[in-house]
């Protein structure tokens, strides 16, 4: 019976990280739709975000005292102009930009382009060694093959439509980009292909500054805390003159603020954080296409949204990617030891014949084949 309950808990262990970074990806899909909803409600994208990191650091600080108190290490300078730029990177550049794109085009549009995230982050990864890639490896080939995969899945399912195979609603889907012009829809695109850039160097830069900062809980409040100070200097500079912008009641836009503020940028921050620490940022950003996926499910059971043949071919390769890259990571990590590690070819064990001779007991030698 112990040994089962054992058996039990390791599994529930190694479920975690993928329980959490799909939890992630549902989160993240709400919050697109809900925020949508605050900007065609009139609420500014600029001070959107500010009210985002105002609630999220309100909510996470108090848990951040308490709870970090005994692993939280000194602020040094290194830490401190890391922290800041943290706070740049994700919750002004990126949510600014993306927001503001998708402003330009549609929330659907926005998503769609935001699968690029895992190819940048792979590239970045690779460039800064924290993701090692070696060419005859089985595992590496897997999760190359993988990330390509994820990202051209939901390009199907953004450009393919084909025969509608579930529902009977209206061809809302068929014009979705209807009433954007061509050129709101470039430079929307721009602007998201920015952010997302700035996502990607956000999560890298997460990974490294957790190596000499590991307390996840206050990382996600600082990078909260100044995010709403540079995000509030930002919004006081593009809203100038139009002090209206800043009043908010009991509508959507409070409840957009709310949620995105606790459960995308409070708990993502931090339970990405967790994450990272034993799967590395590649693992965290490889999720990213599935949030499409979840949109569509959404959609259809909720608003009764028609589901093409297109979007079914592209969420089948974006699984099927996905299992290539968890597949290809499997034994990149160890609870004991965080640093990617890549793996190789089985071990051969050989014994020192000098010391056996003497009768001594010597350990054996491990000897790795490339």
């Amino acid at each position: 019976m112990m040994e089962m309950n054992h058996q039990i808990q390791n599994l529930l262990g190694k479920a975690k990280p993928f329980i959490v970074v799909v939890f992630m990806q549902f989160g993240y899909a709400i919050m697109d739709i809900l925020s949508k909803a605050a900007m065609n409600k009139g609420m500014s994208n600029y001070v959107f975000v500010v009210y985002r990191h105002a609630v999220a650091f309100l909510v996470i600080a108090p848990f951040a005292l308490y709870f970090d108190k005994k692993v939280r290490p000194k602020m040094t300078f290194s830490i401190f102009m890391k922290i800041v730029a943290l706070s740049v990177l994700e919750p002004v550049i990126d949510q600014n930009l993306y927001f503001l794109g998708m402003k330009y085009t549609t929330a659907t549009f926005a998503v769609a382009m935001t699968n690029i995230l895992p190819a940048i982050t792979f590239i970045l990864a690779c460039f800064l060694r924290l993701e090692k890639i070696k060419i005859k490896s089985i595992r590496s080939q897997a999760k190359v093959v993988g990330t390509v995969a994820t990202v051209s899945g939901a390009m199907v399912m953004t450009l393919l439509k084909g025969p509608v195979l579930f529902g009977t609603h209206g061809d809302n889907n068929l014009n979705q980009y209807n009433g954007t012009s061509t050129k709101h829809t470039i430079a929307g695109s721009v602007m998201i292909t920015i952010g997302c850039f700035c996502w990607a160097c956000f999560v890298i830069l997460q990974a490294i500054t957790l190596k000499t900062y590991p307390a996840a809980l206050s990382l996600a409040s600082l990078i909260c805390l100044f995010g709403t100070i540079e995000g509030a200097v930002v919004a006081v500079i593009m809203e100038r003159g139009n002090p209206s912008v800043w009043s908010i009641n009991w509508d959507m836009r409070l409840l957009s603020a709310v949620y995105t503020g606790i459960v995308c940028s409070g708990l993502g921050y931090y339970l990405q954080g967790v994450v990272m620490k034993t799967r590395g940022p590649v693992f965290v950003t490889s999720f990213s296409p599935l949030c499409m996926v979840i949109v569509a499910i959404m959609g259809y059971f909720i608003l009764s949204e028609q589901i093409f043949l297109g979007r079914l071919i592209g969420a089948i390769v974006i699984c099927l990617g996905l299992y290539f890259v968890i597949w290809g990571k499997s034994k990149d990590y160890s609870p004991q030891n965080p640093i990617v590690q890549e793996p190789t070819l089985p071990a051969k064990q050989t014994a020192n014949e000098g010391n056996a001779k003497n009768g001594e007991h010597c350990p054996q030698e491990v000897i790795t084949i490339q």
